[in-house]
């Protein structure tokens, strides 16, 4: 990771926040992207820029290209930034679904758009994106979520397929991820079975690794012990 340029997209949550740590430690340079505003001071290994709304493709790309101007290129894009809803198909709100594709599936398509001018300049361009074991086959309360992840996996082959041979993409797919929100939500979980967010964040970090230069195109299951 020595002196690669990543953009972390949803640095403000709990897996961005460990996935920017991590590739800091192993001699990344980051550039965390999320609605939230920002608290943390810029450095030469690290800007933050906040309040930006990845769901429109304007800002998405303002806030992409600032990035490659502040470091001079863009060598990975992880795309963490997304939502979630439980609610039934029958008694749920339409309008669920709608939000569900903007969070999950137009940030993704967004910061991809706008980083892949950057990333097809770079020898090692890398995409990878959080997709979700619950969109292999929905369960009850899962339609809208479910559906727009099963969008991040399509999205993420059609742009490996696309882009072969110039930048990867892949998709993580976690089971519940060990999270304080997660852990309020479900408080009779066994919270031992579920992915932790370092563990996640290795796996991601290794699919913007030179290692994982033959990998494009893979939704990979990071299930835990579920």
């Amino acid at each position: 990771m020595d002196g690669k340029v990543v953009v972390v997209t949803g640095a403000s949550g709990a897996l961005g926040k460990v996935v920017a740590q991590i590739a800091l430690a192993r001699g990344a340079r980051v550039a965390g992207v999320d609605y939230a505003a920002s608290q943390i001071p810029a450095t030469s290994d690290r800007i933050e820029l906040g309040g930006v709304d990845l769901t429109d493709a304007t800002s998405a790309k303002q806030a992409i290209d600032a990035v490659a101007a502040h470091f001079g290129k863009i060598d990975a894009l992880v795309n963490i930034a997304g939502g979630f809803a439980f609610e039934t198909v029958a008694e749920g709100d339409p309008k669920t679904w709608q939000r569900m594709y903007a969070l999950n599936v137009l940030t993704a398509l967004n910061a991809s758009r706008s980083a892949i001018p950057h990333l097809s300049a770079s020898p090692a361009g890398r995409i990878v994106n959080v997709g979700a074991m619950g969109a292999l086959q929905a369960g009850s309360g899962m339609g809208a979520y479910a559906a727009s992840k099963a969008g991040v996996h399509r999205l993420t082959e059609a742009l490996a397929a696309e882009w072969k041979g110039k930048i990867t993409v892949n998709a993580v797919l976690p089971s519940t991820i060990d999270t304080p929100a997660n852990r309020a939500s479900m408080p009779k979980a066994d919270f031992g079975k579920w992915v932790t967010p370092q563990e996640l964040a290795d796996v991601i970090l290794f699919l913007t690794s030179d290692a994982a230069s033959a990998v494009t195109g893979a939704l990979l299951p990071v299930s835990g012990r579920v």
